[in-house]
């Protein structure tokens, strides 16, 4: 059971490391130098890509072009937000800690997908732009094809960016009425407090599910409703 989780739209600029990105062998280190021979491309389109300012875009820019020769930290160190702080890493049991590692997948619209422990520097790139989900389909489908189950807690863009036989989306809904609602904002807590608890509980079923508690958040067999 493979579980894939979002990067952040927060990250962490400080470095833990002294470890240069060229250095680290990264699995999709030709991929990621074709979509930075993409961006140099782009200087005139940068505001659109970021999302931002001019200056800041700029910026951006800089920072992604140089990315091979930035200086890493851990995945999980270098994403912040929402999500990533329901994680309760320092107290986690070397058995959660080993699980997180081999169990959890962070997709990115840079890297692709990492573990949480694959030391990457800081960047900015969503998975919405440059056709990055048509760019990282084919590659991730292949690589994430040795697994059996996909737990899959990706925002719908990302769900793009890879095919497999046998996937179980999980979302979080709030009851309006008759109506099911996205849980919006404070569902990324949920989901946070939902992968800390397969970590800590080191999950590997589906019928354990139903034994996550929080806000009165409850397992119907397919997602979390409240």
């Amino acid at each position: 059971m493979l579980i894939l989780i979002p990067p952040s739209e927060g990250k962490s600029s400080k470095n833990t490391t002294e470890t240069k990105f060229d250095d680290t062998n990264f699995i999709f280190s030709k991929q990621v130098k074709e979509i930075v021979e993409i961006l140099k491309d782009k200087n005139k389109e940068i505001e659109k890509i970021y999302g931002t300012s001019l200056d800041k875009s700029k910026d951006l820019q800089e920072k992604n072009l140089n990315i091979f020769s930035n200086k890493c930290s851990r995945a999980i160190e270098r994403y912040t937000g929402v999500v990533y702080n329901q994680l309760d890493l320092n107290n986690y049991s070397e058995e959660s800690k080993n699980y997180f590692n081999s169990n959890i997948r962070i997709f990115s619209g840079l890297f692709g997908m990492v573990k949480p422990n694959t030391l990457i520097p800081d960047y900015k790139l969503k998975m919405n732009v440059l056709g990055l989900t048509k760019f990282w389909s084919p590659l991730l489908s292949n690589e994430l094809s040795k697994e059996e189950l996909i737990i899959d807690l990706l925002p719908e863009i990302h769900r793009k960016a890879y095919e497999h036989k046998n996937i179980k989306k999980v979302s979080f809904y709030t009851k309006k009425g008759d109506k099911l609602v996205s849980a919006g904002h404070h569902g990324k807590v949920v989901k946070g407090q939902f992968i800390n608890f397969l970590a800590v509980n080191c999950i590997n079923k589906l019928d354990d599910f139903e034994k996550f508690e929080y806000d009165n958040y409850s397992w119907d067999g397919e997602n979390f409703i409240k």
